[in-house]
């Protein structure tokens, strides 16, 4: 019966009712209270009903996406092919008595295709893809998270029966929401849907008509709950990491393919200016470069607008906001310690220094990172807390002050404090922090902090000239590139610079 009749017919059978005689009014509330249900559900869509329209967004045949389209990740890769192996030479497994695997974890900071590389998982076994996200199964009605997932894996073995496929891929986004550690005896309804996760999983055998495999992917594997990780379900946990440079290079000439670049434009020293950046940040990069050049109407995407890009990824959009002169001279003043501290700890190693105002800062330096490095020494973790302090110091040399645009540096100096506090590389040596007083790790953090601002304030003293110059040009252009500035220190810095504390 549609809407429309049971609308029309409710005020006639009530009048039939009255006609008879009836008392209507117990009735009259009885169809009052079911029509407010009925039509709360509808509005908010009830679990059933949600259940069953969210699946069709999920359907999907195999992807497009080859491995040969994702740039870098060679050992992330070569470690996934070697797992899905098992999954297209299943002759072979079961000639050697190997149970199938039925789960894969990716894990990893975000970006750094995950998502993608699920999909070419998809593509390279010549499985249906179905995917679907954690958040997607949390509910207030209780029960209805485990019913996706039953659904779920249902739904991908039924599509690959209509694809005629032998096998599905369910791929599962940020399964730390559904698959976090369980607290003692706390019931939460992720816990039912986890329950039923296990007993999916679980179900996966060999001999199965579609076989299955489940492929999750998480920034947080430290909070996902011990029963997951087990043998047995993740068999495989592949870290898909931040680039390296050879990494880099590949992303960037991947998404510069479709562009227009002039010829003398430099992949490897935009690599270069890009350590730590995420596959996404390397495709948005290259995406800003071109839109920079559709601005200038460039017909090709320079050097210079790679280099904007770099600068846009960073630290944002250019603002509106206008300093005061002083502000200016004092950002100016800020900007040159930090350069100078950083040419003298890694000679070559600054990009640019600007005025220019990008997010939250007034004025940065752009650094020119050199090799790609993963292990620090007590000298180099003391060098980069100094590069943090220059800033500071330069507006001490000049003005006799500070200001509070060093916040952001401070914090930035007391991350690598504790750094080397945790690592066993101060005059603390290597302690347990449980063990240590608070007072006592405030009074090395405050030591270290003291002799190393010292140790800097003392260098900037030798390069008064270059803050002279370096300031005259800075207010002037607004930036300062790396050889202008490299000119500078070489015209008018000592010919021998030594630190003492």
């Amino acid at each position: 019966m549609s809407k429309g009749v049971m609308i029309g017919a409710t005020p006639a059978v009530f009048l039939f009712l009255i006609y008879l005689g009836y008392n209507i009014f117990p009735l009259a509330i009885l169809v009052g209270i079911i029509g407010v249900s009925w039509m709360f559900l509808s509005r908010s869509g009830s679990p059933l009903r949600n259940n069953r329209g969210s699946r069709t967004k999920k359907k999907d045949s195999v992807p497009d996406l080859s491995f040969e389209d994702i740039g870098g990740q060679n050992r992330s890769k070569g470690e996934l092919k070697e797992a899905l192996d098992f999954l297209i030479h299943r002759d072979r497994i079961n000639q050697y008595g190997i149970r199938p695997i039925k789960g894969i974890l990716l894990s990893g900071p975000p970006g750094t295709g995950k998502t993608l590389m699920a999909k070419a998982a998809a593509h390279y076994t010549d499985s249906v893809f179905v995917a679907t996200s954690g958040s997607e199964f949390v509910e207030m009605y209780v029960g209805v998270g485990a019913q996706r997932i039953r659904d779920l894996f249902q739904e991908a073995r039924n599509l690959a029966k209509k694809k005629q496929k032998k096998s599905a891929i369910v791929f599962i986004d940020e399964i730390d929401i559904i698959g976090g550690q369980r607290e003692g005896s706390q019931h939460r309804e992720y816990d039912q849907t986890l329950n039923q996760l296990l007993t999916e999983m679980d179900g996966i055998s060999a001999n199965m008509e579609i076989q299955l495999l489940v492929i999750a992917a998480t920034n947080r594997k430290d909070m996902l709950d011990s029963a997951l990780l087990r043998p047995g379900r993740f068999d495989r946990h592949i870290v898909v990491d931040l680039p390296d440079k050879k990494a880099r290079i590949a992303i960037l000439n991947l998404h510069l393919k479709n562009k227009p670049l002039a010829k003398n434009v430099s992949v490897e020293s935009i690599s270069d200016e890009t350590f730590g950046f995420s596959g996404a940040q390397l495709e948005s990069l290259t995406n800003e470069a071109a839109i920079y050049a559709l601005r200038e109407k460039s017909e090709v995407i320079a050097q210079k607008h790679l280099s904007q890009a770099i600068d846009k990824v960073m630290m944002g959009e250019k603002t509106d906001r206008e300093a005061t002169q002083d502000e200016r001279e004092r950002v100016a003043v800020h900007e040159l310690g930090h350069a100078i501290v950083s040419e003298w700890v890694r000679p070559g190693s600054v990009s640019q220094v600007s005025l220019s105002p990008r997010g939250q800062a007034l004025g940065y330096v752009r650094h020119h990172p050199g090799e790609d490095r993963y292990l620090q020494t007590r000298k180099q973790i003391e060098e980069q807390i100094m590069i943090c302090l220059a800033g500071a110091a330069a507006e001490d040399k000049v003005y006799q002050n500070r200001s509070t645009g060093a916040q952001n540096d401070y914090e930035q100096a007391n991350r690598n404090i504790r750094m080397m506090i945790d690592a066993g590389l101060s005059d603390l040596g290597i302690i347990n922090k449980e063990w240590v007083s608070n007072e006592t790790l405030h009074r090395e953090s405050s030591k270290i902090l003291k002799e190393l601002y010292n140790q800097t304030l003392h260098l900037l003293h030798r390069y008064t000239h270059v803050f002279e110059e370096g300031l005259h040009v800075l207010l002037q252009e607004e930036v300062l590139s790396g050889e202008q500035f490299r000119q500078l220190l070489k015209q008018y810095a000592p010919s021998s610079v030594s630190v003492s504390s």
